[in-house]
């Protein structure tokens, strides 16, 4: 079920009142697609943040607009903490869109207490998926991953009518393995002769000559 978000009219636009709106606690966006007119709005920040923590993608507006979107792009501020823009597309529930998803691994490998060590070498996909079905994160169970063993691609658990993008659907995506041992350093080089000192070359030979 998508998740409901209240939205309102934007009217104003420019620096200026991005700014001023931003200050008041609700981020720009703007609603797009389907061949019809952009529409600019604007939504709470902190119930939209919390949204987004949680993975939701499709959105039920509510108030200026009442329409199903998908949560398009982002414009994030320069630490990555705060949400600056929203690009809302319209789409149906039955819409295939492409989106990515994080790979999240649960579970404990037998092959880790063999000695194994568990690398996850993926961590998301690019997959077209029904809008209505597009999920938070991809769960991985790794509770039969045995020594030496990997769960590739084409294993991951799809939500209905979802399809991986990926060209290679045979890369492994994690993998339990015994570490290689590091091979030793060569052995350092022989340390040069001690330096020779200014002027001892032509006193020895002075004191070869002497003795001669």
């Amino acid at each position: 079920m998508a998740l409901q978000l209240a939205v309102e009219p934007r009217d104003s636009q420019g620096k200026h009142n991005t700014r001023r709106l931003r200050r008041s606690g609700r981020i720009p966006a703007i609603l797009y697609g389907h061949g019809l007119e952009c529409v600019p709005l604007s939504v709470d920040a902190d119930t939209f943040e919390t949204a987004i923590r949680h993975g939701s993608r499709l959105v039920s507006l509510t108030g200026a607009v009442d329409e199903s979107a998908f949560i398009r792009s982002l414009q994030w501020d320069t630490w990555g903490t705060h949400v600056l823009h929203v690009d809302f597309t319209r789409v149906s529930e039955h819409e295939i869109v492409e989106v990515s998803v994080s790979i999240e691994l649960r579970g404990e490998a037998p092959g880790a207490k063999e000695g194994g060590v568990v690398s996850q070498l993926i961590h998301d996909v690019e997959m077209a998926c029904p809008a209505s079905a597009i999920p938070e994160k991809l769960a991985v169970n790794i509770n039969h991953l045995e020594l030496n063993g990997s769960i590739l691609l084409k294993d991951l658990p799809l939500p209905q009518g979802a399809k991986l993008l990926a060209a290679d659907l045979e890369l492994p995506v994690v993998e339990c393995v015994v570490p290689q041992e590091q091979p030793e350093e060569e052995a350092a080089e022989a340390a040069p002769g001690e330096p020779e000192v200014i002027g001892e070359k032509e006193k020895q030979e002075g004191e070869e000559s002497a003795e001669k």
